[in-house]
């Protein structure tokens, strides 16, 4: 009887031999994390209802801000969180405004009736970031009435204390129900946007006044010469 041959020996593998697979992805990874960490803007901790990362308010200011938010939130459930940042880090400030508002969670769950009103002053820019929920009480329209006849006039002037609290003191106006002001002002149009709109309107009317004439007089003189002619 033939003894059965014996089996034929295995290499066991190496280390790592069945993970070459995984190695693309690794680079993949690497390469993508940078441009990751680079997308997210750094975002100051949330202290308060006052967070001057900036450094531009005083003291003073800060406590009058933080006594405004209590009491709208206390009357409303709104809630105002007033940030200064020193650096947008190259992000648009609607989109700075928008991701550190779902950073630090303003507003009351599912209400979504939070306010963050954002200054950016080495990039000299000013944002009002409303909630899903307030968006019909503080419209667009309000939020650029309040940035550019209460805080930013103030801004000019080197007054971020009073440019900041005007702001904050228009938002909690407009979110407690005394909005007729603002909704006055944000109804007006500027008079130098609605002189240029008139401009333009009547330049544009002469010009099509003096291009019926042409063709109405190119006309007449066209049959003219054929009736000549005939």
């Amino acid at each position: 009887m033939t003894p059965a041959a014996a089996p034929a020996s295995r290499t066991p593998p190496r280390p790592g031999q069945h993970l070459w697979w995984a190695v693309p992805f690794v680079l993949l990874l690497g390469l993508l994390s940078p441009l990751a960490m680079a997308a997210a803007p750094a975002f100051p901790p949330l202290t308060g209802r006052v967070v001057d990362a900036a450094d531009i308010l005083s003291p003073q200011t800060e406590q009058q801000l933080a006594q405004l938010s209590a009491a709208l939130e206390a009357r409303s459930s709104d809630q105002l969180v007033v940030a200064t940042v020193p650096s947008l880090g190259g992000t648009d400030i609607a989109d700075y405004g928008y991701q550190l508002g779902r950073h630090w969670g303003i507003g009351t769950g599912k209400l979504s009736n939070g306010v963050l009103l954002l200054v950016a002053p080495a990039e000299r820019q000013v944002r009002i970031e409303v909630g899903y929920g307030l968006e019909g009480t503080l419209t667009d329209a309000l939020s650029s009435v309040i940035i550019r006849q209460a805080i930013v006039p103030r801004f000019k002037a080197g007054d971020y204390d009073g440019g900041v609290l005007r702001g904050a003191t228009a938002i909690s106006e407009i979110l407690t129900g005394d909005a007729a002001e603002w909704q006055a002002r944000a109804a007006q149009r500027p008079t130098h946007e609605g002189g240029g709109s008139i401009a333009l309107g009547i330049i544009v009317a002469i010009f099509v006044l003096v291009f019926i004439i042409n063709l109405s007089t190119a006309r007449r003189r066209s049959n003219r010469f054929g009736a000549l002619g005939g």
